[in-house]
């Protein structure tokens, strides 16, 4: 039965549409996420993190993006899975695998190479991506915020603030609401911007 024929509008089969590509992104995650683990105490499973990135950028920056939305659900499915671009491609699009490969690290560097990437291209990224990585950044810290991984020192985790303001730096000017979320978790940190 069509969305006409029970009395909505073509806005509900566009709806219908986004929110089944939303959840075909969510589904395709939770099956190449399905045996990680977060590293806090108590183990969360992994697809957490990704839905919660998608979830900041919809409800705390207003982001309708669904290119943006894809992407935050995929951003680390080729990085820590056996995904590659060309999956994200052939089943997400060209654009979600542009951003994708964006927020992507390159696991065969070495991580300390990896992190001065990240600072040093964050400048050039494009607006959907950058908005991906400061919603990444933003459910990382504050899960830090709420517990220590495991194996983690409290000099480990000021680091990571430390290092992750300068990555911030370089994605300024894309989302007012989630820089500022930022700013404050670095400020409470003590930790220059």
């Amino acid at each position: 039965m069509s969305f006409e024929a029970l009395g909505m509008g073509s806005e509900a089969a566009g709806m219908g549409s986004e929110a089944a590509r939303l959840l075909e992104a969510v589904d395709f995650a939770a099956r190449k996420h399905k045996d990680q683990r977060r590293k806090d105490p108590e183990g969360t499973p992994y697809i957490n993190h990704p839905i919660a990135v998608a979830r900041i950028l919809a409800h705390e920056a207003g982001v309708t993006d669904m290119v943006v939305l894809q992407a935050a659900l995929l951003h680390d499915t080729v990085e820590d899975t056996d995904t590659t671009f060309s999956e994200i491609e052939e089943r997400f699009g060209a654009e979600v695998r542009r951003v994708v490969e964006e927020v992507t690290d390159d696991k065969r560097l070495p991580k300390m190479e990896r992190k001065r990437l990240q600072i040093e291209r964050a400048a050039a990224c494009s607006r959907r991506a950058k908005l991906v990585k400061l919603a990444d950044k933003l459910h990382n810290l504050r899960d830090l915020n709420r517990c220590t991984p495991q194996g983690w020192s409290e000099e480990r985790v000021q680091e990571y603030f430390r290092w992750a303001a300068r990555v911030v730096s370089g994605l300024r000017g894309s989302s007012a609401a989630l820089e500022g979320a930022l700013q404050r978790l670095f400020e409470a940190r003590g930790v220059p911007t």
